[in-house]
């Protein structure tokens, strides 16, 4: 039994490059047992080396990684691992039934395979052959294999792409019970309000170093500032004059200014426009805190 203070996951100054890309840059964070974590950025932020390294299919060029106290990749370290990553599939000729029967065999604690069966809602189908499936389908049954070895640590890269609203919600029922039970969950999704509801903790990458760790709530207190949303007659030059705007967007109709004065901006766009129009006002979401976040790291 692994002592609670030994972190899931430990990594320190990691580096990894591609020919001329630096896919990570330095990465050090440490992630506790227990803990849902989100691991938020860009496409080629680094999430997906990092995922890697951590469970030793791609070695660092310097730095290490530990998983539960053991060097990433090793034997002891892959027996408490569970991972169901965007880009893989399964045999196809083989059931969800057959394929979880096959992979608990790997373990030395497995769940038992209906009560996985029943977890991740798979009855309906559990018997056909892999290939017959949805892509929804195939999803819940690669998060069903995931789950087969009760792992210490569950990685989960985009779990719910391609699933209806109900399946989504069952993965984010077992994910959150999971979690209660003790795993680890490490959580890539592009998805930011998988991310809002389910993360004890969200470390942003941008061009592979982490940019932001913290809860969702203390990011988007970090970013801070109002949002206002409006039909407008104003134009561009007189709105980035108002008091502390930041940024403007334009979507069809509608204006959104994010700006770190809310009050003396609201009060001077009502002033000078009175024909101002679907007016709302309130703190920035973590989809915007992130937009905001990552195109920052890049300037």
């Amino acid at each position: 039994m692994n002592h609670p203070t030994i972190p899931a996951i430990a990594a320190r100054a990691l580096h990894k490059s591609f020919k001329d890309t630096h896919a990570l840059r330095d990465v050090s964070v440490s992630i506790e047992q227990g803990q849902i974590c989100a691991l938020l950025g860009k496409n080629g932020a680094g999430k997906t080396t990092f995922i890697k390294t951590a469970l030793g299919l791609v070695t660092a060029d310097r730095g290490d990684v530990q998983v539960l106290g053991e060097p990433a990749g090793s034997l002891a370290a892959r027996r408490e691992l569970g991972v169901m990553l965007q880009d893989v599939d399964l045999p196809d000729l083989l059931s969800a039934r057959e394929h979880l029967t096959l992979f608990s065999s790997y373990y030395a604690r497995p769940a038992d395979v209906e009560a996985v069966i029943q977890m991740a809602d798979l009855e309906g189908f559990a018997d056909q052959r892999y290939k017959t499936l949805s892509g929804g389908q195939k999803r819940r049954v690669q998060f069903s294999v995931a789950l087969i070895g009760q792992p210490k640590i569950l990685f989960l890269d985009e779990p719910t792409t391609g699933l209806d609203g109900d399946a989504r919600r069952t993965v984010w029922d077992n994910v959150r019970r999971l979690a209660d039970g003790g795993t680890t969950v490490i959580l890539t999704t592009h998805y930011l309000e998988e991310a809002d509801a389910l993360a004890d903790r969200i470390v942003v990458l941008s061009d592979g170093r982490i940019i932001a760790d913290d809860s969702a709530s203390n990011i988007r207190n970090q970013v801070g500032g109002t949002l206002i949303r409006c039909e407008t007659a104003l134009d561009q030059s007189t709105l980035t004059s108002l008091p502390g705007v930041k940024t403007i967007e334009t979507s069809g109709r509608l204006t959104t200014l994010l700006t770190d004065d809310g009050n003396a901006a609201l009060g001077a766009l009502l002033q000078r426009d009175p024909t101002l129009g679907d007016l709302t006002v309130r703190k920035p979401s973590l989809e915007e805190a992130f937009s905001e976040l990552t195109q920052g790291a890049q300037h």
